[in-house]
C-alpha cells in the first residue's frame, strides 16, 4: 500500500502541513523535527506525488523533446545530454518523432499541450514553423536546435557546420584531391545549406571549381540514400575522386556503394562523414569525419531551456539567446591522396 503524507503525520504525531513542509526544505520547521520526518519518510518509503506537485506549482517537470528520427544515433545522443541536465533538476523527458510527417507533427503539438510539458526542445530540422509558432502562441518556452525556422525563435544551440565543413573540405584539398563532390540531403534544412556553404566556400578559396553535377542531394539520412547518391555520382562520365558526405550515415552508404562497385576506399575513392556517430569508427575503412559535441549541445539546450522556465518564475528577465559550439575534425582511415 503506498504511503501518504496521512501516514507520516500519524507516525511522526504532527500535522499533515508541517510533514510537507519538512519534505520540502522548508526552513521554518526545526532541525530536530524535520529530520524525525524526513527519516520516517524514508522509512516507510514514501514517494511523492508528481501529480500532486503539478498542482501546487502549475508545472509537470516534464520537458519536451522533438527529433526528427528516434532511431538516427546522431539524436540519440543529443538527446543523452538533454537528459542528464534535466534530470539533475529533477525533469523528466517527453520525446517524439514526427519522421518528416506533417500529421504526426499535428499530433505531436496537441500531446504536448495535453501533457502540459514545462517547455520544448526542437531538434527537427524539418519541424514546420507554423506547428512551432502554435506552441509559442501557447505559451511554452522553446529552444531550437541546428533548426532551419530558427528566424521564427529566440532561443537556439548550433554546431558550426560551415567550419566543420570548411574543415573537412580543406584535409581532402591537402591530400592533393581537386575533383570532389557534395553529397547531401534535401530534408534537412538550414544544416544541409551550412555544409554545403562550407563545401563551397573551401573549394572556392582554393580556386577549384564544382561542376553542378557533383552537388547532388537526396531526400533522406540513411544508409540506404548514401547507397542510391554513390552510386549517381559513381556513374557520372567523370567521377569524382573524394565525395563529402552530409552525414555519418550517409557515408557508411556511400562505402558500401564503393565496395558494391568494386572500388576500394581510400586507394580508389575517398569518403568523408560529419557527426562521428559511434558506428562510424567502425566501418570499413573508418571514417574520417567531423566530431559534433553532440551530448554537449544537448545538455546546453536543455540548461538554456531550464534558465527560460526560471526566468518565467520571476527570476529576472532573459534575453534572445543563440549557442555556438564548434567541433574537430577526426582524421581516420577513409580518406588518402587521390589515385593516379
Amino acid at each position: 500500500m503506498t504511503t501518504t503524507i496521512k501516514d507520516i503525520a500519524k507516525r511522526t504525531g504532527v500535522s499533515h502541513s508541517t510533514v510537507s513542509r519538512a519534505l520540502r526544505g522548508d526552513p521554518l520547521i526545526s532541525d530536530e523535527t524535520a529530520q524525525r520526518i524526513q527519516q520516517a519518510a524514508v522509512d516507510m518509503a514514501y514517494l511523492p506525488s508528481a501529480a500532486a506537485r503539478s498542482l501546487k506549482t502549475n508545472r509537470s517537470q516534464v520537458l519536451g523533446v522533438i527529433v526528427t528520427s528516434i532511431d538516427d544515433p546522431f539524436f540519440s545522443e543529443i538527446v543523452f545530454g538533454i537528459e542528464e541536465a534535466a534530470q539533475q533538476a529533477g525533469y523528466s523527458l517527453f520525446i517524439a518523432a514526427p519522421q518528416h510527417d506533417p500529421a504526426r507533427e499535428e499530433k505531436i503539438v496537441q500531446a504536448m499541450m495535453e501533457h502540459r510539458t514545462d517547455g520544448i526542445i526542437i531538434c527537427s530540422s524539418s519541424f514546420s514553423s507554423d506547428q512551432g509558432r502554435q506552441l509559442l502562441e501557447n505559451g511554452f518556452p522553446i529552444v531550437v536546435v541546428n533548426h532551419q525556422g530558427v528566424e521564427n525563435f529566440h532561443y537556439s544551440i548550433y554546431h558550426d557546420d560551415v567550419d566543420g565543413s570548411r574543415q573537412l573540405t580543406r584535409h581532402l584539398i591537402r591530400q592533393g584531391h581537386r575533383h570532389i563532390a557534395y553529397l547531401g540531403n534535401s530534408l534537412s534544412g538550414r544544416t544541409n545549406l551550412d555544409r554545403l556553404d562550407g563545401f563551397q566556400l573551401e573549394m572556392q578559396a582554393a580556386g577549384l571549381t564544382i561542376p553542378s553535377l557533383y552537388i547532388h542531394n537526396v531526400a533522406g539520412n540513411g544508409p540506404e540514400f548514401g547507397l542510391a547518391g554513390v552510386n549517381h555520382l559513381l556513374g557520372l562520365l567523370q567521377p569524382p575522386s573524394a565525395v563529402v558526405c552530409f552525414n555519418d550515415m550517409l557515408a557508411i552508404g556511400a562505402l558500401k556503394g564503393c565496395q558494391l562497385a568494386g572500388l576500394n576506399v581510400p586507394d580508389d575513392i575517398s569518403i568523408t562523414g560529419f557527426d562521428n556517430i559511434t558506428f562510424s569508427a567502425y566501418t570499413n575503412p573508418p571514417l574520417t569525419t567531423f566530431d559534433q559535441p553532440k551530448q554537449s549541445i544537448g545538455s546546453e539546450a536543455a540548461r538554456l531551456l531550464l534558465d527560460l522556465l526560471n526566468s518565467e518564475n520571476g527570476n529576472g528577465s532573459f534575453e534572445p539567446k543563440e549557442i555556438i559550439l564548434k567541433g574537430r575534425l577526426l582524421i581516420r582511415s577513409s580518406v588518402s591522396h587521390p589515385s593516379p
